[in-house]
């Protein structure tokens, strides 16, 4: 298991993704990986990279986190999360 009992993760020096599931934090690759496994097909298939070691798969994940804007685009607006949604948000304070 690729993931974290007791991170140093603290709100203002977080920049990256984290994933809390199962009692465990994953941040990264690992994290993004376990939230494609919980998407719509075909993004599950994306999880087979879990098997490359977790040095490669972050180094790729900073390349891509570092372009995403340039190769992907940016949105003008943010989407504004429904009262579910928002339930599955942390909250400051």
């Amino acid at each position: 298991m690729q993931g974290s009992r007791r991170p140093d993760i603290s709100p203002d020096r977080i920049n990256t993704i984290v994933l809390y599931q199962n009692g465990v934090y994953y941040t990264r690759s690992s994290a993004a990986l376990r939230i494609a496994k919980g998407l719509r097909y075909p993004w599950p298939l994306a999880f087979g990279f879990i098997i490359v070691p977790r040095f490669i798969r972050d180094a790729v994940y900073r390349i891509v986190a570092a372009n995403r804007y340039r190769w992907f685009g940016k949105d003008e607006t943010c989407l504004v999360p429904t009262k579910e949604n928002k339930e599955r948000f942390l909250q400051d304070g």
